[in-house]
C-alpha cells in the first residue's frame, strides 16, 4: 500500500510538472514574430520564432559549436526540434553550423538549393544528421512558398532548374511576411542577381533587409535598395574580418538612402520583434 501511494504521488507530481509547462506556453502566447540575427562571426545565421512557436533557422554560420550556444540562448532546454532549417547556399560560413544543428536537433524540413543538396552529399551527409533520417528536403526556387500560421516565406531566387557555378549567386533569396511587416533575406547574391530579381517584377518591398554577402561591394546596388526601400538594414559580419566587410562604399550607399544600419560585429545579436505593424529592436553582446 505504501509503495502504491508513493507511485501515485510521483505520477501526480509528474502531471503537475507537465501541466506547468503547458500552461506556461498558453499564458505566454503573444501575437508577435521574433527574428534574431546571431553574432556568429564572419557568416550568417538567423533564428525566427513565429507566434505559434514555429522555429526556423536560416543558415548556421561558420562554427559548429557557436551556433549550438546561440540556439541554447533562444530555445528552452527541453526543446530539441526545429521546424524548418534553411541553407541559402553551401559555402562554409553559412553551412558549417548547420551540420551540428542537424546532429543535435530533430528537424521537420530542410529548404535548400540543388547546389546545397549536392554539397551535403559530397560531405557524406546524405542522411542529414543522426536525428534526421529521411527528413523532407525541399529544393527551393522562384515560386516556392512555405506557410507557418500567419508567417509566410516566399522564395524569389534562384529560378527553377537553375544551377550556376557561383554558389553565392545560387543563394536562396527569401521574403518573409508577417501581417504588415516584411523581411528580405538575400544570402550572398551579387548585384547581377539583384538585377535579375528586379527584372522579374516580384514584390521586394521590405521593412528589414539582410544585406547581401556581409556588406561586400559586389552587392547592394542602388537600384535594388531603391526597390526594397527598407527602413532597417542588417549586416552580418565578423569583427576585424580580412575581407573589409562591410565595404565603405556599401555603407555610403545605405546612408544615401537614409537606411538605418545595424551590424552584428558592433551590436552583437540583433533581435527584432514584429507585432505585425511595428518593430522593436534590442541587442545582446
Amino acid at each position: 500500500m505504501r509503495l502504491r501511494v508513493k507511485i501515485l504521488l510521483f505520477l501526480s507530481c509528474l502531471l503537475i510538472f507537465a501541466n506547468f509547462f503547458v500552461w506556461k506556453e498558453v499564458l505566454g502566447y503573444k501575437e508577435q514574430l521574433e527574428v534574431v540575427f546571431f553574432a556568429i562571426g564572419q557568416g550568417d545565421s538567423i533564428f525566427i520564432e513565429t507566434p505559434q512557436k514555429h522555429q526556423i533557422l536560416i543558415d548556421g554560420g561558420p562554427s559548429r559549436e557557436l551556433i549550438l550556444e546561440k540556439l541554447a540562448q533562444e530555445m528552452p532546454f527541453w526543446d530539441r526540434t526545429i521546424d524548418l532549417v534553411v541553407l541559402t547556399h553551401p559555402d562554409v560560413d553559412h553551412r558549417k553550423g548547420i551540420e551540428s544543428v542537424l546532429d543535435r536537433y530533430k528537424v521537420g524540413q530542410i529548404l535548400l538549393t540543388a547546389v546545397g543538396q549536392e554539397k551535403l552529399k559530397e560531405l557524406g551527409r546524405t542522411e542529414i544528421g543522426q536525428n534526421n533520417q529521411g527528413v523532407g528536403q525541399v529544393i527551393g526556387h522562384l515560386g516556392t512558398e512555405i506557410k507557418a500560421g500567419r508567417t509566410e516565406l516566399f522564395v524569389l531566387s534562384p529560378k527553377e532548374g537553375e544551377i550556376g557555378q557561383d554558389t553565392n549567386d545560387s543563394s536562396l533569396v527569401i521574403r518573409l511576411d508577417f501581417l504588415n511587416n516584411s523581411f528580405l533575406f538575400t544570402g550572398d547574391i551579387s548585384s547581377k542577381i539583384e538585377k535579375e530579381i528586379l527584372n522579374s517584377g516580384q514584390i521586394l518591398k521590405a521593412d528589414v533587409l539582410k544585406v547581401a554577402h556581409h556588406g561586400s561591394k559586389t552587392s547592394s546596388s542602388p537600384d535594388f535598395l531603391a526597390q526594397v526601400n527598407p527602413s532597417l538594414a542588417i549586416i552580418s559580419c565578423g569583427k576585424n574580418n580580412p575581407y573589409n566587410h562591410p565595404h565603405p562604399e556599401v555603407l555610403r550607399t545605405l546612408d544615401n538612402f537614409a537606411i538605418k544600419v545595424l551590424r552584428t560585429d558592433l551590436q552583437g545579436d540583433i533581435e527584432i520583434v514584429s507585432k505585425g505593424n511595428n518593430l522593436t529592436i534590442s541587442y545582446k553582446q
